[in-house]
């Protein structure tokens, strides 16, 4: 099983990879949504290019079908996208996937394709976007990491690093941080604080 590094940044454009990237990064994930197809082509190389430079590990959210042609190694899907994947595809082609899980049948569900980790979320209220899932709360991660056993737990949802002690001890193996970083006043001052405040959770 793989081990996951305890700092996991979400980005919405590419464009944010090539300042937050040198801080320290060592797992992203590109989420793009509502985009033209050729423009997603065009950042998830771009994305894939910049990660190899910097020896940062990238994970491509939904468009798996665009990692197995351009080369990626690392894909998040949805439950919705979970439906439309073709696992033995990606199996193939040497490609991990992280699954996102909101409930008890869902995790069950995620579990049984033994994926590289599953994400459980929002642990904390989020701005990120509307959800009908209310925050999980750190005894839910507990949970889950009871469930999850060797499979890698990320926790995302309203993270900031003044909560990452009670996130890992509650048994998170990574923290996945969207908002707190992209709505900073400095987002490249917040993301090395990230970096630093989980250099310390390094397993």
């Amino acid at each position: 099983m793989m081990t996951l590094d305890p700092f996991y940044l979400l980005v919405g454009e590419v464009g944010l990879l090539e300042t937050l990237l040198p801080c320290g990064v060592r797992l992203v994930q590109l989420r793009l949504k509502d985009k033209p197809e050729a423009e997603i082509r065009c950042q998830i190389r771009h994305a894939r290019d910049l990660c190899e430079r910097h020896g940062a590990q990238l994970v491509i959210n939904d468009y798996w079908r665009l990692a197995l042609e351009l080369g990626c190694d690392f894909v998040h899907l949805g439950q919705e996208d979970m439906e439309t994947a073709d696992f033995a595809a990606l199996r193939d082609a040497g490609i991990r996937f992280g699954l996102s899980t909101h409930d008890p049948a869902e995790l069950e569900r995620a579990l049984s394709y033994e994926p590289a980790y599953v994400a459980l979320g929002p642990v904390y209220p989020t701005l990120l976007k509307k959800m009908k899932w209310g925050p999980q709360g750190l005894e839910r991660v507990a949970d889950w990491k009871k469930r999850a056993g060797q499979t890698p737990l990320v926790a995302i949802g309203g993270l900031t690093p003044e909560r990452l002690p009670g996130v890992f001890f509650a048994g998170a193996d990574s923290a996945a941080v969207v908002t707190d970083i992209q709505m900073a006043d400095d987002p490249v001052a917040r993301c090395r604080e990230w970096v630093a405040a989980t250099r310390a959770y390094v397993r």
